[in-house]
């Protein structure tokens, strides 16, 4: 069972570094859309692929967060002290906390641009709760070079 766990947790953590490209260039092609097309079925189209892959990246940080990860079981183990380690910290908090924050970003984007009065407030209302998103991914992702970095291309 710990074999199955542990090719479990290398798959997952794959799958999840792989998927944040996915998540940034959605969030890209999102905020592009919103400031260059004036066509809201584009506009939308783009916004679901970023709420989308943000929403399977949540379920996969989840699963690995809540029941994969040997880094979260230890960290778990004695939060206190693991707040005053920063990587530990990242991890704990800053990680999960930032994307959170982003997919309720876009969420909110998205049903705010559904109740605007016109397509221009959508626009406005999406770009804004959009771009804030597309920030907090990318101050959240660990980066190469940080104390927590990790490789561009996991493999």
């Amino acid at each position: 069972l710990p074999s199955v766990v542990s090719t479990m947790y290398i798959l997952a953590l794959i799958v999840h570094s792989w998927l944040r490209w996915a998540v940034i260039i959605a969030g890209v092609l999102a905020l592009r859309s919103l400031l260059t097309e004036k066509d809201t079925a584009k506009n939308d189209r783009w916004g679901l692929f970023f709420m989308m892959a943000l929403d399977i990246q949540m379920l996969l940080g989840l699963t690995l967060y809540l029941a994969l990860s040997p880094n979260t079981t230890a960290i778990l183990a004695n939060f206190g002290a693991s707040m005053g380690d920063p990587v530990a910290r990242f991890w704990a908090v800053e990680h999960v906390g930032s994307m959170m924050l982003a997919i309720i970003f876009v969420h909110v984007g998205r049903v705010l641009a559904r109740r605007a009065a016109t397509p221009d407030d959508a626009r406005l209302r999406q770009l804004i709760c959009f771009g804030i998103a597309l920030v907090l991914v990318l101050a959240g992702t660990p980066w190469p070079g940080m104390a927590a970095g990790r490789p561009l291309f996991r493999v």
